[in-house]
Formats: structure tokens, sequence, C-alpha cells
């Protein structure tokens, strides 16, 4: 696509991607609280004088679900596994989806959730949302504006809390403000317009609105609480803002699970919590959870959820099989893993499910281009040096060996069939063309090689270079970084694959301690709710030059200002996401989108793979088709409060 001008589609052509998927429905309530049923566990705890009654803990007007397949039963306890001490995201997918709005099932309109209905200006710049009235926090205290105003002004603006406010509520560097209209009305208010809010609402990262519930987590901050440094002494946290990070968590840290008593609005809450040594999270029925089904039952159906920790892939596979397992997708979506899951569905008496992939890239490859190392930062820095590289990547190689010619040679950009997809973004410097990338090598310089054929840089240092990657999360990215490296040895390149475990990538990461690091390429059907490879967007994800995203997302404030092609996207983003008008934002994005393919800043090799998972035969209410989404990010938008068990 050539031509700005044939960048035009509709809302939903513009967020779709995901075919035959059939929406799951939620709306406003259609049933009187005083009507509804409950579990019957909570039966009893209403009979003991332990609960209220059921009325008094729903909202006025409960939010209904239609349940995907039938109306469920109450019981059970569903079985899913962890890796590590850092799959925290892992439990978000399952549980942490309540926010002020939700996405559908197909990925393409955002729907009400605890908001129930909104306005929006004619400018963008202002959102009015009309909260659920009578929801209730899982500790029976009322959700109301306050603490929605709380979560914002009092906590994710707050400068200690927070370095900078986080890109989703600030537009022109100016964060939102947000304002109580009434109990169960909140203003939100931006410097200009941002006309992807709700969508970037309905993602993990817009859920700070509904995360903090102001009569608890005030406790642990300065403004409410005139003895907070005596109990922060008390505590033996370093600070305020680690007493609070300790018990109130955040959307993307291990403690959002780790305290029992943080009030929340999820379907489960945590009963033993996520914490150094556990070997399970047990999260238990929130008896105030605010959504019943159209027969009035209150959700969630299953009683409980157990996380299992494992240490290796090798662990969950084998529980899986062994049917010990009822829904997992995470961790053992590796392609090697899909003939023993299809030859074991009967043993592990389970059906799979079909992941769409939203990524563009199976496999991204980031040289860090703000290296502290001068030298480094320098040969990184060289498009030519870029380009030369890529080139000497056999991808038609790697396909057929790693993704068994399930994939195509790709760079970065929107999916084919995307209405933005660009063929210059996607399929520059795909060749396998070894002559010509030792050609443009030997024009930039290293020409001379040592003993061992390895080029030098000017200083007589060889050219080596180690790529970070994380083997239990993605092992296909180490096989495809092992034929890399004999790929790369062929033109003087030396390479080393860096094995480690999640938690200290991101250090290396956050720290800018990197030579290099591989990921999945986000961008491919949502290239507006995550560009981090368009554009240095992502303070962990754009990892070729992360301290110009601490730039960009600080205005300026913090870590290194970027080059002019850099800050002239920043700038086109900033106009994309503040023009209502599709088709002009999708203009404005063909120029982000120009301007990324001549810069070549990182490195593809392949379009991402269509991925799978099981579903335990007894578990039913499940989508068997579902969008795979770090902004979709499944399974939660399928409701799995809904989800139930046969007998």
């Amino acid at each position: 696509m050539d031509d700005a001008s044939e960048i035009k589609m509709s809302r939903r052509e513009f967020l779709a991607g995901v075919g035959g998927v059939v929406a799951l429905s939620i709306t406003a309530g259609t049933a009187e609280a005083a009507e509804a049923k409950e579990a019957p566990q909570l039966t009893a705890l209403v009979k003991e004088g332990k609960l209220p009654a059921l009325a008094d803990r729903l909202p006025q007007n409960p939010m209904v679900v239609t349940p995907w397949e039938k109306i469920g039963t109450y019981g059970g306890t569903l079985r899913r596994g962890l890796r590590g001490s850092s799959d925290h995201n892992g439990i978000l997918r399952m549980v942490g989806n309540q926010g002020l709005v939700r996405w559908n099932m197909e990925f393409t309109a955002v729907l009400p959730n605890l908001a129930e209905k909104w306005e929006v200006s004619e400018d963008a710049t202002q959102f009015t949302f009309h909260l659920l009235r009578g929801v209730k926090w899982s500790d029976g205290h009322p959700f109301t504006a306050d603490d929605v105003v709380f979560a914002i002004e009092d906590v994710v603006k707050n400068k200690e809390l927070y370095s900078s406010a986080p890109a989703q509520i600030q537009v022109a560097g100016t964060p939102v403000v947000v304002e109580k209209v009434d109990d169960y009305t909140v203003r939100f208010t931006f410097a200009a317009a941002n006309a992807l809010y709700l969508e970037n609402l309905a993602t993990p990262l817009g859920q700070h609105p509904t995360l903090f519930a102001k009569h608890y987590c005030s406790k642990f901050h300065p403004k409410y609480n005139a003895d907070l440094t005596a109990d922060v002494k008390a505590s033996g946290a370093n600070s305020w803002t680690d007493l609070f990070r300790a018990k109130c968590g955040d959307i993307e840290i291990p403690s959002r699970w780790a305290n029992p008593e943080r009030p929340t609005l999820d379907p489960w809450i945590i009963k033993e919590p996520y914490t150094g040594g556990a070997t399970r999270v047990l999260m238990v029925r929130n008896p105030y959870f605010w959504q019943i089904d159209t027969e009035g039952n209150q959700l969630p159906y299953i009683d409980e959820l157990n996380f299992g920790l494992s240490q290796d892939v090798e662990s969950l596979m084998l529980n899986v099989i062994s049917g010990k397992i009822d829904i997992q997708e995470r961790h053992i979506n590796i392609l090697a893993n899909k003939p023993t899951l299809s030859q074991n569905m009967k043993k592990g008496d389970y059906r799979l499910m079909t992941l769409e992939p939203s990524s563009a890239q199976q496999c991204q490859i980031y040289l860090n281009m703000t290296h502290k190392d001068p030298a480094m930062r320098k040969m990184f820095a060289d498009k030519s040096f870029r380009q030369a590289l890529s080139l000497g990547i056999n991808r038609q190689e790697i396909i057929d060996i790693v993704y068994f010619g399930q994939s195509q040679p790709y760079q970065t950009g929107p999916r084919p069939g995307h209405p933005w997809h660009y063929e210059k973004l996607s399929r520059q410097f795909t060749e396998y063309e070894p002559e010509k990338a030792n050609l443009l090598l030997d024009q930039i310089g290293f020409d001379k090689k040592n003993g061992n054929g390895t080029r030098l840089r000017a200083d007589g240092q060889p050219v080596f270079f180690a790529v970070d990657v994380i083997p239990t999360l993605n092992p296909d990215q180490v096989d495809a970084l092992e034929l890399i490296k004999t790929h790369w040895a062929a033109i003087g390149i030396d390479m080393k694959i860096n094995t480690m475990e999640r938690a200290l990538y991101y250090t290396r990461g956050d720290e800018n301690a990197h030579d290099a690091q591989v990921w999945s390429g986000a961008g491919g059907l949502d290239p507006m709710l995550d560009p981090r490879d368009y554009f240095a967007f992502h303070p962990q994800g754009s990892r070729y030059a992360i301290p110009w995203t601490l730039w960009y997302t600080s205005n300026g404030a913090r870590g290194e200002e970027p080059p002019e092609s850099q800050k002239k996207r920043m700038k086109l983003f900033d106009e994309a996401r503040s023009t209502a008008d599709l088709d002009k934002r999708g203009a404005i994005m063909k120029q982000i989108f120009d301007l990324c393919a001549d810069s070549f800043e990182t490195i593809g090799v392949c379009l991402a793979v269509g991925s799978f998972g099981i579903i335990r035969n007894n578990l039913r209410n499940v989508p068997e088709k579902q969008p795979d989404s770090w902004s979709w990010p499944n399974p939660g938008p399928a409701l799995p409060q809904q989800f139930t068990f046969t007998s």
C-alpha cells in the first residue's frame, strides 16, 4: 500500500482480524438483584450471619452476561499453570480484566463493563463515564467515583509512585484530569483529542481507574495517613511507595496477587498469595462480584482457581497430558508441542482451542542502539550494519526447520490482510543475500578479519554481541537464534545466544544493560494500541532504544533525546491518536510506517504463526477460537466467570 489514499476502512475493519468468532454479550442488568441466585456455599454463609444477603451484595441492576453455550452450574476448581516467579500476567489474563470497559469477543468493539455507559465530546477530549450503581469491592465497601478519582489523581499521577504518568492517560505530554461529577459519574478531560482512549481502557494497561480501592489503599498514601512514616517503619518497608506497592500492587507486578487483604472487583480473590516460595496461587469466589447470568445466577460459576507453579514447560506438559490442567495455552503453545498435545487428547481428556495471533512478528531482533558502550552503540546505530545482518539471515531455512513451514519472511508492520498492511515495511531486506551482506559490511569498515574469520571493528576488537532470550517462554526463538548464529558466522559476525530467566531479561532491558534482545513483534492487528516496533513507544517493549521511550513518555524529562526520525514519529503518533476520523488516522500512520521503513531499526525473522491451547472436555462455555493478544488478554475477555464444569 504505497498511497495514503488507499487507507480507507470501516471502524470494524480497522480492529478486525479474527474471523469466525461469535460475540459473547454483556449488558446492563435486566434482572433485579432481589431475584438473583447464588452459590450454595454463599447461601450457607448468609444463613450463618457471616455474609449479607445477595440482594445487598449486588448492584441495583447487575450486569447481565449471556453464557457462551449454556447456563452453568456452581462448583469446581479450575486448574491452570504458571511458570516460575515472574508469571503474574498469567493471572492477570485469567482474572484481572475488570476495567471500566472491555473488548467484545471479535476484538472489534468496546463494551460496557464497570461503566454502564459514557459520553465522548465531539473533539474527543472529554469522556464522561456513568458507573454501574451499587457495585461493591470484594470486602463489601461501595465502588464509586471517589475510587476512580483516587486511582488516577492520587496514585497514578503521583510522581513518587510513577516517575511519569503512563502513556495511556496522557496526551501531548499532559496527564488527564479526572473529576467526580456525582457518586456514580466521573469525567476524564485530556489536554488534546484522545480518540483511542476507550480502546486503551479495554486493554490491560487501561485498568488503573478500577485498580485501587480508596478506602483501603489510602491508608498507605501520605495525603490520607498522617501516621504513614511510623507505619512504614513498623512494616519494615524502605519507603511509603514500597509499602503502597506491597499492599496495593500495580497492573503488571507480582504483588498485585500477593495480598489477600487487598479489595478487588475481580470474580475471584486471593486466598493463597503469589509470593516467593509459593507452589500454587489459590483464588476463591468473590461474594460481591457484580455480574449475573440471564437467569439471575450470580457469577462466577466456578468456586476456585488453582494456579500451580511449574519450573519448566515439561512439567506443564506432563500435567496437561495427565489431565491435571483444565485450560492452558500460555507456555505450552509451542509449535513443537502441538503434535504431542494432538496425540494425547484422549488420554488427557481435552480438546484443542485455536488462537489467532495479533502479533506481526514471531521473532524480532532488537539491537540496542542506545548501548552504554560507545563502540557498540556506533555499530548498532549504523543502518547498513543492520541491513547486512538482515540480508545474512536465511529465513526460509528457519521457517522450514523451526516453524514447520507455517510462516513467511517478515520484518514488521500490520499483518497481511489488515487494511494498513504496508509491503515495503514488511518485506524489505528479507531476501537471503550473503554476498550483498558481505559487501555492505566491507563498505562500512568491517573489512578486516581475525584468524577465526570474525570481522574486526576499527578498534581491533571482534564484531561480537550477545542476544538475550527467555528459553522457557520462547524456545522457538532460541532455535531460530541457533540458526541465525550460523548464518551470521558465515558473514563474519560472532553472536552469543544469552539465555536467561524472565526477571533478569526485563532487568537488563530496564537498565539498558543488553547488547540485543528478542521478542515477538507487536502491532500486527493492533498497530495503534501497541506501536512499540514502529517507534520507541513502550518503556519495556521498544528494546532497541529504551532511553528514547523514557524521553517520549516523560515529555523530555528523562531518558535520552532520540534522533529526528523518531521525534517525527512520536509527534505523528500523538497526532494520529488525537484524530477521530479513521481515514485521516490511517494516512498519518502511513507516514509513520514510511519513516520506520527508512530507519530500519529492528530485524524481523518471520510472520507470527497461529497458536493453540487446550480445554478439558468437562469445561464448557469456553470459546474454542479466540484472539491471542496482550491488548485482548486472552482468555479474560471470553469471561472466565461464565466458564462452567459439567459432570
